[in-house]
């Protein structure tokens, strides 16, 4: 008798131990993804290396972190937004003192009449997963003094298609995104936990996604409940950043294939950590300054390459790579949304020259 349960033990031990060693080595190889180097894309500096390229997106830049910089930047844009302006941003977890100084957008905000659009968030823990304290929370930070804050997935979301995707074929963002006419993104770029870095592209791909936009994003569509956390444990870190490209290209395709959106970018308050961490790590590296483009591929290629160039930068460069964060950048490119390849210049300078 005992002999019997003691061979059935072993039998049920034996194929227990199986079955978590093949979990583990499907989720090692489900998980697995390869680490692409940074280089930069840079036009300057690929013509004194001798490397070919077809097109540079322009970037503009300016060192000068003020709202006079900022209103100077825009202006240098040439655009003329018609019709009811949103203005993508992030208002900032509760605790986290990185997001955008409402003082320092002001003046942009206000001049382009625009509402201040977010979409509640989806990880455990986020006192914005909730309309009502995102809000509260827009308003402890300060946005509401100085401008409508619009949770534009308050009442549901919209579907809108993704053309090229691998991953999604379609993209769940606020519902009420169907009510502005043009789209101006202020973007906050620093590190991200899960993206590598936060930029244009994670502004308006998870920024402007529903709750349920954001877990099909986070798990390239597999899951759409919140929150994101189970999910994202079982998503390979590609799919991920695939997805966002893809769920940005959708956005830029809404607004008219690129043609009511431009993006705006302030590197400063940089951490590896992004706005939406409560207690984010702290800040070592100097700020940088703003830059701003219409391709939101190159400007955030030319963000990453100002980390990569800063001699303060190891902690997010860190980040960027142990993420894969540069991966974005090469899908979207491949989906045929914006370039890598870049041109820079300092409105301060060559301009005035």
């Amino acid at each position: 008798m005992k002999n019997r349960k003691l061979k059935k033990f072993l039998i049920v031990l034996s194929v227990t131990v199986i079955l978590i060693a093949g979990l583990v080595f499907w989720y090692s190889r489900h998980m697995h993804y390869d680490i692409e180097p940074h280089v930069s894309y840079n036009a300057d500096v690929m013509d004194a290396e001798g490397r070919s390229y077809s097109k540079a997106s322009v970037v503009y830049y300016t060192k000068e972190i003020s709202p006079e910089a900022l209103m100077r930047i825009y202006e240098t844009l040439d655009v003329h937004p018609e019709g009811k302006v949103a203005v993508k941003l992030s208002t900032g977890e509760a605790g986290n003192p990185n997001y955008l100084d409402p003082q320092l957008i002001k003046d942009l905000v206000q001049s382009v009449d625009g509402t201040i659009i977010e979409c509640n968030t989806a990880y455990s823990g986020s006192k914005r997963a909730d309309t009502a304290m995102h809000r509260q929370v827009a308003e402890e930070h300060g946005f509401t003094a100085i401008a409508e804050v619009d949770i534009m997935d308050e009442n549901g979301y919209m579907k809108i298609p993704v053309e090229g995707g691998v991953h999604l074929q379609e993209n769940w963002v606020g519902k009420n995104l169907a009510e502005y006419d043009y789209v101006l993104v202020l973007s906050h770029f620093k590190g991200h936990p899960m993206g590598g870095f936060g930029g244009a592209l994670k502004n308006i791909s998870i920024g402007i996604a529903s709750r349920e936009g954001k877990v099909r994003i986070h798990t390239g569509g597999v899951f759409s409940r919140p929150p994101i956390d189970l999910g994202s444990l079982v998503t390979n870190q590609d799919v991920f950043t695939e997805s966002m490209a893809e769920a940005a290209k959708s956005v830029s395709d809404y607004e008219d294939h690129g043609k009511r959106i431009v993006y705006i970018s302030v590197m400063n308050h940089l951490s590896i950590d992004c706005d939406c961490v409560s207690t984010p790590a702290e800040v070592d590296m100097h700020d940088i300054g703003i830059f701003a483009s219409t391709d939101p591929v190159a400007l955030d290629q030319a963000c990453v390459d100002q980390v990569f160039e800063a001699k303060d930068g190891a902690s997010l460069q860190g980040r960027i790579l142990e993420k894969n964060g540069i991966h974005i950048l090469t899908h979207a490119e491949e989906i045929g949304f914006g370039k890598r390849v870049y041109r820079l210049i300092d409105i301060d300078t060559d301009i005035m020259e």
